[in-house]
């Protein structure tokens, strides 16, 4: 099991598994995820198992504090010294979950952005997973402004504390 960041040629991979873990109105399309590997490709988070992507996490970062639905078609939202970690994807293919690989993952972002200084981290999720984002620290700060893919979506914010080594952005 290796977890890594995203090359170019892991294009197919995390299409193949978008497209198998949200229906086609929510899932990052093949031009959508090419963009973003091309601004942001350390801000994918990929965990490989036996030679196959298992999971994924990904998102810009930015100085906004909400995530809206325009950051998903806009890689260039992506400010690479920003406060905040956005995350636009938590991905597992369906052959790997109950495995935790989704965990392991999103455990390694959040290490990553307090490495990095963030502010915090922020997503949006649907009600059936609110309790386990907050498992992760994750607060719901209620129903986001977000109409993504046509339905309701909780905004999950974890903020991370300031360290005298790296005073948040």
């Amino acid at each position: 099991m290796e977890i890594r960041h995203a090359l170019p040629s892991d294009l197919n991979a995390l299409a193949a598994v978008e497209a198998l873990c949200f229906p086609p109105a929510e899932a990052a399309g093949a031009d959508s995820l090419r963009g973003r590997l091309a601004v942001y490709p350390n801000h994918f988070w990929l965990l490989w198992e036996a030679g196959q992507l298992a999971s994924y996490v990904n998102g810009p970062v930015t100085d906004q504090t909400d995530l809206a639905d325009w950051m998903y078609h806009d890689p260039l939202v992506h400010q690479e010294h920003g406060a905040w970690q956005m995350i636009f994807s938590v991905s597992t293919a369906p052959r790997f979950r109950t495995r935790g690989y989704a965990g392991q993952v999103l455990r390694r972002v959040i290490a990553d952005a307090a490495a990095q200084g963030r502010k915090g981290l922020v997503l949006t999720c649907k009600d059936a997973l609110v309790h386990y984002y907050a498992a992760f620290g994750f607060a719901d700060e209620g129903i986001s402004s977000s109409q993504h893919g046509g339905v309701a979506w909780h905004q999950m914010r974890l903020t991370l504390p300031a360290s005298p080594a790296h005073p948040s952005v």
